[in-house]
């Protein structure tokens, strides 16, 4: 007995609620880490504050199943960011255990792009969009 759609929930449940804590933990403490970050990089600041869309609005929009893949997408974007700007010169390290430095980013990163490319399933807020 296989329920490909209960698991498709499971998944975005699980990506949906334990990436909304980060998003939680950026409300309450700002996003001035990051904007100095990016503009210590050359990037302009105000683009931090699109940590929220991916680190909030858009982990809300797994958990509810509307626009999955369109919040899968979002999430992708932001972990490209995280691990490409904030933490380039990790990408090629490991921890003293033998893990990648990267471990949780990694998962976010792919496991959202598992995502928007399986959709949502049907348990969800939509199901019916190209972007569900």
């Amino acid at each position: 007995m296989k329920n490909q759609h209960f698991g498709l929930l499971l998944f975005r449940l699980s990506v949906g609620v334990l990436l909304i804590f980060h998003g939680i933990h950026k409300i309450f403490n700002g996003v001035d880490s990051i904007i100095d970050m990016l503009s210590d990089k050359g990037i302009p600041g105000f683009l931090g504050y699109a940590v929220y869309i991916g680190e909030v609005i858009a982990p809300l929009l797994l958990i509810i199943g509307y626009r999955t893949r369109l919040a899968a997408l979002l999430i992708v974007a932001n972990f490209m960011v995280i691990i490409f700007v904030a933490h380039p010169g990790e990408i090629s390290s490991f921890t003293g255990s033998g893990a990648w430095a990267l471990e949780v980013q990694g998962l976010y990163l792919f496991a959202s792009l598992a995502l928007f490319f399986t959709g949502g399933g049907k348990y969800g807020l939509s199901v019916r969009n190209r972007w569900d």
